[in-house]
């Protein structure tokens, strides 16, 4: 994709897509927002690169003192299509016009009827599908294993070592790192249990015999006539994008199908063409009972679903399900403008173009480097691990220093994973490849003077 190419796909007055930097970061009118933010926003409430962002489009973030950033984290895999993409700003802007809310439970309209029929067909698997439509990735993950809990009538749910779920009650239990998103906020909603996951780079075990371990713990220490549902993100993301071994997940499915266990794909990071398949699930040639999606389901818009096999889906009572802004018809109609995107602009394969380009670029630093101890991912979900050279121990502080050092350096990046020590690479699908290998040679160059 050419740079002339993403200038017309951006829509509007086109971002040059470049790295700039007039001053530096954060600029003085960035550090005027930055001590208004400190006086006005809950100390909680925190930020990775210390900016204002006034534009963003293609592959770059634009902030208010003109600086412009290499974006590879399409703001936690949400403008995965590109930042205020045409198709998306012509759907909104007319949907506005119309009308903004009516509540789906008072007086319902057709786009969110739309976007449930799209996500039906979307989701794999041949079988009927019903979809529920609500506002966030938590929020949709509750509300599965609700639908679980009531289709099952049971109320045990297992997730899995280094998984995130969310911040709410329900998915703090859910998700199993503490700092920062569980550390003083409990206690936790009860009949919530963890099982080992399938870790290649640390574990060593084939995916049956990570299986066999997860589903020996599962059935000794819950017992499968107790359990509900089965939570899984298929590809883990704020854990470390650990992508499980061959045969893992297939074997979990296996298990859970046999035992009458509702099998949940968490695929709110995952979904949408992330990892160069629509659906991370399709990778692993699994069908999930229900699978939960939001982040790239809207870019950028607060829209979040449950989409699953009719019977689950129904099992709740009329009025079980629903919130007052679930489904807001603005989100809907970026929703449709975005799965048109994906569907007609080949963005699967970009995805798959991109991640071979991450991948190539740190698989050959890595040869000469020992501080990269893993590069692993699907499509444009990319992850560099970062250990000590001599124990092979994770090394969350030259993390650290190595994101800090690219963004000053006008490239966002991201870290994640249960020991703070992966770089997490999620750029937006719209990047062309000179911009995305210029922001690989900046943090390569971080890494080096680290």
């Amino acid at each position: 994709m050419t740079t002339s190419t993403l200038a017309t796909a951006v829509g509007g007055p086109a971002l040059p897509q470049e790295r700039r930097l007039v001053t530096s970061i954060p600029g003085p009118r960035s550090q005027a927002l930055l001590a208004r933010k400190a006086d006005a926003v809950a100390a909680g409430v925190g930020h990775t690169a210390p900016i204002s962002a006034v534009a963003a489009g293609g592959g770059v973030v634009v902030d208010a003192d003109g600086n412009s950033l290499i974006d590879l984290g399409s703001g936690i895999a949400v403008t995965t299509v590109g930042n205020a993409h045409p198709k998306v700003v012509e759907a909104v802007q007319a949907q506005v016009a119309a009308f903004t809310h009516t509540c789906f439970m008072v007086s319902p309209y057709e786009s969110y009827v739309a976007v449930a029929e799209a996500l039906n067909r979307l989701i794999p698997g041949d079988h009927a599908k019903k979809s529920a439509l609500f506002n966030s990735g938590a929020e949709a993950v509750e509300n599965a294993v609700k639908i679980a809990r009531k289709h099952t009538g049971r109320q045990a749910v297992v997730a899995f070592d280094h998984g995130y779920h969310g911040r709410t009650n329900l998915t703090m239990a859910l998700t199993a790192k503490s700092m920062p998103y569980k550390s003083g906020f409990g206690p936790f909603a009860p009949e919530v249990y963890r099982a080992p996951l399938s870790y290649p780079y640390r574990d060593g075990l084939s995916g049956a015999e990570a299986a066999k371990r997860a589903i020996s713990q599962i059935e000794k220490q819950i017992g499968a006539d107790n359990l509900a549902a089965v939570i899984i993100e298929p590809i883990q993301g704020e854990g470390g994008f650990i992508v499980p071994a061959d045969g893992f997940l297939p074997a979990i499915v296996d298990w859970c199908r046999s035992n009458g266990v509702v099998f949940i794909a968490d695929e709110v990071q995952t979904g949408f063409g992330r990892t160069g398949a629509m659906f991370a699930s399709e990778h692993f040639g699994i069908v999930p009972d229900l699978i939960t999606t939001a982040k790239g389901i809207a870019a950028g818009l607060p829209l979040a679903a449950v989409t699953g096999r009719a019977e689950i889906m129904d099992a709740s009572h009329a009025g079980g399900l629903g919130g007052t802004y679930g489904g807001n018809p603005i989100a809907c109609a970026a929703a449709l403008a975005a799965i048109d995107v994906f569907e007609n602009d080949d963005l699967i394969s970009r995805a798959r173009e991109i991640g071979d380009l991450i991948k190539g670029r740190f698989t050959e630093l890595q040869a000469g480097d020992a501080r990269i101890g893993d590069v692993r991912g699907l499509g444009a979900m990319i992850a560099v691990e970062f250990v000590n050279a001599e124990t092979g121990e994770p090394d969350a502080a030259l993390t650290a220093a190595v994101a800090k050092a690219a963004i000053a350096q006008g490239v966002i990046v991201l870290t994640c994973g249960t020991y703070g020590n992966v770089i997490r690479f999620l750029p937006p699908l719209s990047i062309d490849d000179a911009l995305l290998a210029e922001g690989l040679g900046v943090v390569a160059d971080a890494l080096a003077a680290a």
